[in-house]
């Protein structure tokens, strides 16, 4: 059996939406629309107390979250009464988070409890993971601090994967957890990383948590991200750099390839952001395949500055 596009797709009339179906393109979800004054892009940087503690970090997180979401113009912007939500953390490691080789759980639960604040009726959290799940999903502290809050943790089993058309250029189909897709918003939260085959995960690279067989896209990865990308276009991105994982990536697992950063940015275009998260971990975006594929796309622009985005300091 394969699962096609009929499931509800989170459109709201967006220009950008009509632009997609008149190019005779289909997407998931929908961007928004656009306000003269709603930001593309947004990046929060701590400029307080300095060496904060672990305690601390997880508040400067919070904060930090809010005001890039606040940049854009706030969580209401994509997330409708009653709606469903499904956030896409990277949660896949048996790390915790001093790590960074997952989300960080304080930003993943600032974003369920806006969500919820918006008028959210649920919001789930899933990840399929390479690590088993269930120590995944606690040593993250994701599972724990999202559960808290009232979200639905979900083990993504991978008995319950179903063929689904995505219609790519190279990956025409790919097993994709259901309750994955079964929302009204898909928001996309990684964290910063370098990986050893792609030089950096960030938010195209996380969407492959959502899929199953991911052999196949060791054919092409940035071409197989492009036609995923495509497919999903999530309206929203967090990207997590609160703390980053300079080598050793995607796992991780040595504090001495940690850094401390204490920025979390959010945006509208996954391309930007991923450019802006290669410069964050020291590389140039022509240095990331992905990100190269996905401005040949169309998906967005490797010129994150060009977004204009609104730098917060946050304090």
């Amino acid at each position: 059996m394969k699962l096609n596009r009929s499931r509800r797709r989170f459109m709201v009339g967006s220009a950008a939406a009509a632009g997609l179906m008149a190019a005779g393109k289909s997407a998931l979800f929908a961007a928004p629309p656009l306000a003269d004054d709603a930001g593309r892009m947004s990046i929060a940087r701590w400029k307080g107390v300095a060496n904060p503690s672990p305690e601390q970090i997880g508040k400067i997180a919070e904060r930090l979250t809010e005001k890039a979401l606040e940049g854009l113009g706030g969580i209401e912007r994509f997330v409708r009464k009653g709606a469903v939500v499904f956030i896409k953390p990277n949660m896949s490691w048996d790390r915790t988070p001093e790590l960074a080789a997952n989300t960080n759980p304080d930003v993943i639960a600032t974003i369920v409890r806006k969500c919820l604040e918006a008028g959210a009726k649920t919001v789930r959290i899933g990840d399929n993971s390479c690590n088993p799940a269930a120590k995944a999903y606690a040593a993250s502290g994701i599972a724990e601090a999202a559960k808290k809050l009232g979200a639905e943790i979900l083990t993504l089993d991978k008995t319950r994967f179903v063929e689904t058309e995505i219609r790519g250029e190279l990956i025409k189909s790919i097993p994709i957890h259901p309750q994955t897709l079964e929302c009204d918003l898909l928001i996309n939260v990684p964290v910063v990383k370098h990986h050893r085959l792609t030089k950096l995960t960030a938010c195209m690279k996380n969407c492959m948590g959502i899929i199953e067989n991911r052999q196949k896209f060791h054919q092409n990865v940035p071409a197989c991200l492009v036609d995923l990308a495509k497919f999903l276009r999530p309206p929203l991105c967090v990207l997590d750099a609160v703390r980053i994982l300079t080598a050793n990536g995607p796992t991780g697992g040595n504090p001495a390839d940690v850094q401390t950063k204490l920025t979390v940015a959010a945006g509208v275009d996954a391309v930007a952001l991923d450019a802006w998260g290669a410069e964050v971990l020291g590389l140039k975006a022509g240095e990331v395949g992905s990100v190269v594929a996905g401005e040949k796309a169309g998906l967005g622009s490797s010129d994150y500055r060009s977004l204009s985005p609104k730098e917060i300091d946050v304090a």
